[in-house]
C-alpha cells in the first residue's frame, strides 16, 4: 500500500485525483506494474489508477489474464474498475479508504457480489485508510480554496 501511496502522490503532483494502484505478485512478492490517476493529463477516460496499472501488468506479462495477483489501490474501485479487475481475473484486491459516492465494491452496485459477475477476487478492504483518506481530503480542500481565491 506505500508504493500506491507514492504513486497517489504522483498523480496529486501532476493536478489529478490522488488515487495510486500496484500489482503484486504474492508468490514472489515482486511489484509487476504501478500507475496513478491520469485521466486528465492523458486526456484519457479510462485512465484511473487501477485500469493504468492493469494494463502495463499485462502488457509486462504478456497476458490479459492476471490470475493470482494482487491489486492493492488506494481507494474503493468505481464500477469500471471493478470490471477490469474481474475481467483480468486478479486473484486479490487490496484497497485503502471507502468511496462512499463513486466506490463500485462495498458501496453502490456491490460489483462482485451480482449474479452476473464472472469473477470474484478476494476483497480486503481499510488497509491504511486513514492516510488515503487524507490525501484525497487534502487534494479537494486544497482544490476548493484555490477555486475561492
Amino acid at each position: 500500500m506505500r508504493i500506491a501511496l507514492e504513486a497517489a502522490q504522483a498523480a496529486a503532483d501532476a493536478g489529478e485525483t490522488p488515487v495510486g494502484a500496484v500489482v503484486v505478485d504474492p508468490a514472489t512478492g515482486e511489484v509487476v506494474a504501478t500507475g496513478a490517476n491520469q485521466p486528465i493529463g492523458s486526456h484519457d477516460p479510462t485512465a484511473h489508477a487501477e485500469i493504468v496499472a492493469l494494463r502495463r501488468a499485462a502488457e509486462k506479462l504478456g497476458n490479459y489474464r492476471l490470475t493470482g495477483l494482487t491489486l492493492v489501490v488506494t481507494l474503493e474501485p468505481c464500477a469500471m474498475c471493478a470490471g477490469a479487475i474481474s475481467h483480468a481475473r486478479i486473484g486479490r484486491l487490496v484497497f485503502g479508504a471507502e468511496d462512499p459516492k463513486g466506490g463500485a465494491i462495498v458501496h453502490g452496485p456491490r460489483f462482485f457480489d451480482q449474479p452476473t459477475c464472472h469473477w470474484r477476487p478476494a476483497v480486503e478492504g481499510g488497509v491504511l485508510a486513514e492516510e488515503s483518506s487524507a490525501m484525497l481530503k487534502a487534494f479537494f480542500r486544497a482544490r476548493r480554496k484555490g477555486a475561492a481565491g
